[in-house]
């Protein structure tokens, strides 16, 4: 289906491929890795003919389809979400418009008569339009999207949903080959376990760039590599791929090494006898047997990694922060009630649970961003506390350069020690003396993490902190906090991160903190969990897992022996009369929840737009009930508490 031959590129001096060759076939799963300015994006625009190759050729079968989705966000109009997304055809969605004005039985007042022509509904149909819109709509639920958000102008949106609405946009028009360049960078861990099944039954070839060691396991089935300017290829996964490039690099090393000694002894043997006249003659046949010689060269080494030790921190007291029968929460939605929680100097904590369960709203908690409602944050002796998150916001000097920015520590270090770090966090050459302000959201990320590095508090409190990092980077960010003598508490869907750092997991679902006292491997074994991936998410959504607290709450109503004055005993019976009601209803409604989200997922569904249209409408109808339904009955169970005695 695709066929480089021969290809070369150079800028200027700088050869990123040289007789490079690459076949992709229809079906392929194919991960494109390799060193940071090795040539991956490069190699993505020759593809793409968004530049030209020197030597060789680049050649796909004529009928064959291509569609990319690049790091950064694509621009966007006027255009819905849905529209974006069902934008299969450079016409579908003036088309999709006209037809649906139709449909409604208004006027369609277009800007180009021939907008109205006989063969609207004609070529509308030939693209199945109908058919698209409802692929589009259970694509965009997939990737996190409400029903009623489908309507909404993109431009409303983030850069982080914009770009799921352009991945959506691919997804629906399925080309045969799908170019992807870090496509989980936006993607929430729910999401990213949906696009993830998704892509395995995606009839078409992929060919991926990205940094998620667990994301390439699961998904593709060889991996190529740009080595030395070449396009090598190796079957199987990334850890298969692992294997066989560390036995490939040993065997090159052997090879080169016996090579090296050849050329050694034949040079000797120049160096001593070419000036002597009797030698003379063999002295210059051995010269010329090494310049004939095809040289092996060096294997090339993995990324970067951090080689030198970090400044370390202060030794805090053995409570490090605690939290001390806290609640919070966001206007009617209740994540924590009396919730405790305490780390100890020297945990390196994960935090995993659902979406919502409010994860980061607990690492927020303990680095003070929130205050609690109730109850209280309480640092020990000699902590300092550091939150990755906002680090880069409040700390980065924008008319600074990214050298400048990094010196600007209390640290004892030297210019070199400095840059040496910012070269393994992808700030190599010239590019130290860049702005603060020109830098892009993963640059400012990546530097934001060498300040940390570079002065770092005993409480490190890090929200995705490999979120725009290259393996190389995300290397160079383990060894640095393996170094680190402090406490780390973390939020990270990177299966690889976690396993290496972690020596504690503590699981949040339902306002519950469940701690195992272990390693994720150790999490993984007491959760049986279906797999890595899924376990960072298990637990349910909060409203489900919050059935034990509604449990707890009944128990809590139920009549003590104590002086109650009539009044009080009314109202309490009342109360425990309206919170059984509303949990009966909140659990029928999770049921038709439940049933719809079924009706949802069933790809029946969606080949009647009708049918489909009105399961939305059910489900968004049932979202908001329940919503309803759960915030009143927090209000009415926190009551029914406060009468108690």
């Amino acid at each position: 289906m695709l066929t480089l031959s021969g290809v070369s590129k150079s800028y200027g001096d700088r050869v990123l491929f040289a007789d490079a060759a690459l076949q992709v076939n229809r079906g392929d799963r194919i991960g494109l890795v390799g060193p940071n300015g090795a040539g991956k994006s490069t190699l993505f625009s020759l593809i793409l003919g968004e530049e030209p190759a020197d030597d060789g050729t680049i050649s796909r079968e004529r009928s064959s389809t291509v569609g990319y989705l690049p790091q950064e966000s694509a621009p966007v109009g006027d255009e819905s979400v849905v529209e974006i997304a069902c934008a299969i055809a450079p016409d579908f969605v003036k088309l999709m418009r006209i037809v649906k004005a139709w449909d409604a039985g208004h006027p369609v007042e277009a800007a180009h008569p021939e907008d109205l022509h006989d063969d609207v509904h004609e070529r509308f149909n030939e693209l199945n339009g109908y058919g698209v819109e409802a692929k589009a709509k259970q694509i965009l639920a997939g990737l996190g999207f409400r029903p009623d958000q489908f309507d909404k102008p993109a431009r409303e949106l983030s850069g982080g949903w914009v770009m799921r609405v352009h991945l959506a946009r691919l997804l629906t028009q399925e080309p045969d080959l799908l170019m992807l360049d870090e496509p989980t960078n936006h993607l929430d861990l729910e999401t990213l376990g949906w696009f993830q099944q998704y892509l395995k039954g995606y009839p078409g070839a992929l060919l991926v760039i990205s940094h998620d060691r667990e994301f390439l396991d699961e998904l593709v089935t060889a991996i190529v590599e740009i080595r030395q300017k070449k396009l090598v290829r190796f079957t199987g996964n990334y850890s298969k791929y692992v294997v066989q490039r560390d036995a490939a690099d040993a065997q090159q090393l052997a090879a080169f090494k016996t090579q090296q000694k050849e050329i050694a002894h034949l040079q000797q043997f120049v160096d001593r006898f070419k000036a002597k006249a009797s030698k003379a003659t063999q002295a210059q046949s051995k010269l010329k047997q090494i310049e004939r010689i095809e040289r092996i060269e060096a294997p090339v080494g993995d990324d970067k990694k951090v080689g030198f030790r970090f400044p370390q921190p202060i030794r805090s007291g053995q409570r490090v922060v605690w939290l001390d029968q806290v609640h919070f929460a966001y206007g009617s939605t209740q994540v924590y009630r009396g919730v405790d929680f305490e780390v100890e100097r020297g945990e390196r904590i994960v935090l995993v649970g659902p979406n919502g369960a409010g994860k980061s709203t607990l690492l927020k908690l303990l680095a003070a961003r929130l205050e609690p409602q109730r109850g209280a944050r309480n640092l020990g002796h000699n902590v300092t506390a550091g939150y990755y998150s906002q680090y880069r916001v409040e700390m980065l000097r924008p008319e600074r350069t990214v050298l400048a920015e990094a010196l600007d520590t209390d640290s004892k270090v030297t210019e070199q020690f400095v840059r040496t770090l910012l070269d393994s966090f992808l700030f190599s050459g010239d590019s130290v003396f860049k702005k603060v302000e020109v830098l892009s959201g993963g640059e400012k990320s990546r530097l934001a993490l060498v300040k940390l590095l570079l002065d770092p508090p005993n409480l490190l409190l890090m929200d995705e902190p490999t979120t725009h990092l290259d393996m190389g980077s995300i290397d160079a960010l383990i060894d640095a906090l393996k170094q680190f003598e402090g406490t780390l508490v973390f939020i990270s869907h990177d299966v690889f991160f976690i396993r290496a750092l972690a020596n504690k997991v503590v699981h949040v679902a339902g306002g519950a903190l469940t701690p195992y006292l272990g390693d994720y491997e150790f999490y993984l074994h007491k959760t049986k969990a279906q797999s890595a991936r899924a376990a960072l998410t298990a637990g349910g959504s909060p409203r489900e897992t919050n059935r034990k607290e509604r449990e707890d709450a009944k128990e809590r109503a139920a009549p003590r022996p104590a002086a109650i004055d009539k009044d009080a005993q009314k109202r309490i019976k009342k109360l425990q009369q309206s919170v059984a009601k509303l949990e009966q209803q909140i659990a029928e409604a999770e049921t038709v929840k439940a049933a719809l989200t079924k009706q949802l997922e069933d790809p029946a569904t969606w080949r009647d737009a009708a049918r489909a249209d009105e399961c939305n409408r059910d489900f968004a109808a049932t979202q908001a009930i329940l919503l309803q339904l759960t915030a009143q009955w927090e209000a009415e169970a926190t009551e029914l508490e406060s009468l108690q005695p």
